[in-house]
């Protein structure tokens, strides 16, 4: 490992101001430092090649799973220790993209090798990952999806036997993980692997370092120009700490929404990625559920012959809105400018009104 602990360079950030003081980031700093003696500890005992680990010998936790709100820095601690790690075989991934990755490769498998299930796909899976992986770390640790909730305790189960150390950020206490789902029952054995295999640690900061950025900050940008779109790439380089942004998609009822650029739950999207496409309420809802915050960008005067888009935007904004979603706008015209057609200009009055409210910080203050 490096000559400097994690942890002290965790202070050197601080100290430089780089980073504000926080005892609890620094209380989590001083885990991720732990966690990084405990992986050089269990890989000097086999310089030769990095083996599985046995039943009888297994480390006493093969990673840490860290919660919290939004804002409080989990995926930036996780993405600073990331960076540091002087690891050369390590992975970042969205946890959903990892998921669709792997149901691509067991529906794969299950062709090639008629009669199959997961039990023999998922160890030779996690096999095959660990060639190239020692660290995997997760980004919002989610579940919503039964096909997920079904594999998840085997593919982690999987993946620890094959030597991969694993750190993941999630909004939700373990014990909340798939609440309300379907078949919850049958997921609950892969809470209680959870809570056995990996060290919780539960962020707990009182701010929201996202929400204080956008205090007292303009959330509304137009006309489109160089400048706007320059002040909103600001932006979205201070809200995600500078993270690697990266493509994601949703899938809702056989449509997609592609998102371009995301990373610590910030979406960032076009008008045309939101409301020039056969989409509805329910996709909304998955957008709004997947991100807490999201920048919708060339925005343009709808006119009469947009009446279509125009309705999009309408029930956009409503579920946006409802689910407290913080959002950021670049936009062609004032939000009071934007709509120049008679078929929707009542729901239009109401939108306008929701734009307004959402740059307010009362409403900034209560978003997710």
């Amino acid at each position: 490992m490096s000559e400097q602990s994690f942890y002290e360079h965790y202070e050197n950030k601080v100290a430089n101001g780089q980073l504000k003081p926080d005892p609890v980031q620094d209380a989590l700093a001083q885990r991720l430092s732990q966690l990084s003696e405990l992986i050089e500890s269990e890989q000097s005992k086999s310089r030769t090649r990095f083996w599985p680990f046995s039943k009888d010998q297994s480390p006493p936790c093969h990673g840490l799973y860290i919660h919290g709100g939004v804002g409080r820095g989990k995926s930036m601690l996780m993405d600073l220790f990331y960076n540091w790690a002087p690891i050369p075989r390590k992975k970042r991934m969205h946890f959903h993209e990892f998921m669709i990755s792997v149901h691509d490769h067991l529906h794969t498998q299950r062709q090639n090798a008629k009669g199959k299930g997961v039990d023999d796909v998922l160890p030779n899976f996690a096999k095959e990952l660990a060639q190239d992986v020692t660290l995997f770390c997760f980004d919002e640790f989610h579940v919503t999806d039964i096909a997920d909730a079904m594999i998840l305790s085997r593919l982690l189960d999987s993946m620890i036997e094959a030597g991969i150390w694993i750190i993941a950020t999630s909004n939700r206490a373990p014990e909340d993980l798939y609440e309300g789902g379907l078949q919850r029952d049958r997921f609950l054995p892969t809470i209680d692997f959870i809570l056995e295999k990996f060290d919780i640690m539960y962020l707990d900061s009182p701010r929201d370092y996202r929400q204080d950025a956008l205090l007292n900050t303009q959330t509304y940008f137009y006309p489109l120009s160089p400048v706007t779109t320059k002040a909103l790439d600001d932006l979205f380089h201070n809200l995600t700490n500078g993270a690697t942004a990266s493509f994601q998609r949703i899938e809702n009822k056989g449509r997609y929404i592609d998102i371009a650029q995301a990373a610590e739950g910030i979406a960032r999207l076009r008008f045309a990625d939101l409301c020039e496409k056969p989409l509805g309420a329910s996709d909304y809802i998955a957008l709004a559920k997947r991100f807490h915050t999201i920048f919708i960008e060339a925005i343009p005067k709808l006119r009469y012959d947009r009446r279509n888009e125009a309705k999009r935007f309408i029930t956009l904004i409503d579920v946006l809105y409802e689910n407290k979603t913080r959002v950021l706008f670049g936009a062609d015209a004032s939000p009071d400018k934007l709509y120049f057609g008679q078929d929707h200009g009542f729901e239009f009055d109401r939108t306008i009104s929701r734009i307004t409210e959402m740059q307010g910080d009362e409403y900034l203050s209560n978003a997710q």
